[in-house]
């Protein structure tokens, strides 16, 4: 009996063996950490690094995919930012977005264009084909930000997904497996953002979600030890949840060869120097040096009124009086700092051509010099607060300190919208801390991402007794967010505001008015100055 022929197996793309990250390439788009916080919540690692990447540092990195970022230039441009076109021929999962995805056109052979009906905001994207990319996404919305637009597909590419003003809202060359999406799956507004995201990383990548907190843990450790050696480390210390963090990494790595210098600015919550000492000589074992320099910062900021301004004094302040201890205690090598990648991004595009928001005490010259000499050690300028918090958990750290409140680094001084005295800030600091007791025993602190309270430039009539009086306005700023790159006021119920506002006007000598924020960011930002 003859036997039956064998079937012939299927043509398959050859694929390439998975690396064990997505390497983001970042065009400036005030998205990109996004893109990368969004892949790690999926357990996958990601990690940002600069369009202009050479083939080799990608290639040293053994990505498993690579991610093209949004941004604000058009493809077309003078100077526009763009990438070696052969990251095509590396084998590799490539996927654009927004930005990226016109430049991956553009680069392929492609037609962008100005689009005549531009979209921002939300939209609904629909599957127009079957795709790896796209499983198991339904009719939904998506978060546009564009005013450019795809007129004609490269060569081997085709159309899988559209919206009403996007014919071409996503494409691929399945065999390729390069993909674009005009799109920004990474924001929350973005529906199933996350599922593209998962199927970027498990079904065309390849990857196993096996990145923890714990891991990162582990890695850091080792590229701490391996950057410091025998050196010695300060670490500019501000107690909160972020420089926190950082001290107990470091010392988790270094141990004694880490010093922590807390430089009493002045400009701190109420009895938050105390707690600073406690915390880290009895509960932490790290060791620590203060510095009282709360007369030298406000002779410095004496009549200053510019925000700006603000921030260069104490951010050069803060580093004299670093400094000159840290002479006093004999050479350190390196310098570390809790930065964020939102103080990252906001304040000097390091990975990027991200606009400039404001600039952030710990980015100011001094520091800039010590980063360019590789004599920084920021192990957390890759994370949100979110993250930073999770990482504090894995560190052990007590969770009602890590989920604090964000304070920013220059203090009290920029929640002041006029001079900084010490009797602006004793009205501040008194009103701030009736606030934060109000909010604990109302069960709001841990609803909100932020609050704070702030001392406004403008004085109000009021009524108090018999008598006519003239005196000081409080602002109440109590946002929530998810990360701080967006924020929204936070709906506190009318009694709990009342109760706040009251006791703060009979408590609070020199107030006698108190408003409440409701502005989001953006337009605003979460801090006034």
């Amino acid at each position: 009996m003859k036997k039956p022929a064998k079937k012939k197996a299927s043509a398959q793309v050859k694929v390439q063996p998975a690396g064990d990250k997505i390497v983001v390439l970042d065009f400036g788009s005030q998205y990109t950490q996004l893109i990368a916080r969004r892949i790690r919540e999926l357990r996958y690692y990601a990690e940002i690094h600069p369009h202009n990447l050479s083939l080799a540092e990608i290639k040293k990195l053994n990505p498993a995919g690579i991610i093209l970022s949004g941004g604000p230039a058009s493809v077309y441009e003078k100077g526009a930012p763009s990438v070696d076109k052969g990251i095509f021929a590396l084998g590799l999962p490539v996927m654009g977005i927004c930005y990226g995805l016109q430049l991956i056109c553009h680069l392929n052979g492609g037609k962008v264009a100005a689009s005549a009906a531009r979209e921002y905001g939300r939209a609904r994207l629909r599957a127009k084909k079957v795709s790896p990319l796209l499983k198991g996404i339904k009719p939904g919305q998506v978060w546009m930000s564009h005013g450019d637009r795809i007129e004609k597909l490269p060569p081997h590419f085709t159309v899988i997904g559209v919206t009403e003003n996007s014919p071409m809202a996503a494409f691929a060359d399945e065999k390729a497996r390069v993909y674009g999406v005009q799109f920004h799956p990474e924001v929350h507004h973005s529906t199933q953002g996350k599922t593209i995201l998962k199927n970027f990383c498990a079904e065309i990548c390849q990857m196993k979600p096996n990145w923890t907190m714990g891991r990162f843990v582990d890695e850091k450790i080792r590229e701490i030890r391996a950057q410091v050696k025998n050196e010695r480390v300060l670490l500019g210390l501000s107690g909160g949840v972020d420089s926190t963090v950082t001290a107990k990494l470091l010392h988790d790595a270094i141990g004694d060869q880490l010093t922590c210098v807390y430089v009493d600015t002045g400009l701190m919550r109420k009895n938050e120097t105390e707690a600073v000492k406690t915390r880290f000589k009895k509960e932490f074992g790290i060791k620590l040096e203060v510095v009282d320099a709360e007369d030298r910062f406000l002779t410095a900021l004496k009549d200053v009124e510019d925000p700006e301004q603000k921030r260069r004094i104490i951010g050069k302040l803060f580093l004299d009086e670093f400094g000159a201890k840290a002479k006093e205690l004999g050479h350190h090598e390196f310098l570390a700092q809790g930065t964020l990648y939102t103080d990252v991004i906001e304040s000097v595009s390091v990975k990027g051509p991200s606009q400039t928001i404001k600039s952030h005490h710990n980015r100011v010259q001094g520091v800039l010099d010590l980063i360019k000499a590789g004599r920084v050690i920021e192990p957390l300028s890759e994370l949100f607060k979110d993250e930073v918090r999770r990482l504090g958990l894995a560190l052990k750290i007590n969770r009602e300190l890590l989920y604090r409140h964000p304070f920013p680094g220059p203090g009290l001084a920029i929640r002041i919208l006029t001079a900084v005295t010490k009797e602006n800030l004793a009205t501040l600091r008194d009103a701030d801390a009736i606030m934060l007791e109000e909010l604990k025993k109302s069960g709001w602190y841990n609803r909100i991402w932020q609050g704070g309270a702030i001392f406004l430039p403008v004085r109000s009539v009021g009524v108090m007794g018999d008598n006519r009086t003239y005196e000081n306005v409080i602002a109440l700023r109590l946002v929530t967010s998810e990360d701080g790159m967006t924020a929204d006021f936070a709906h506190v119920p009318y009694d709990v505001l009342a109760k706040i506002a009251s006791r703060i006007i009979n408590e609070v000598r020199g107030v006698n008015r108190v408003v409440y924020d409701i502005s989001s960011k953006p337009p605003a930002t979460i801090e006034w100055e």
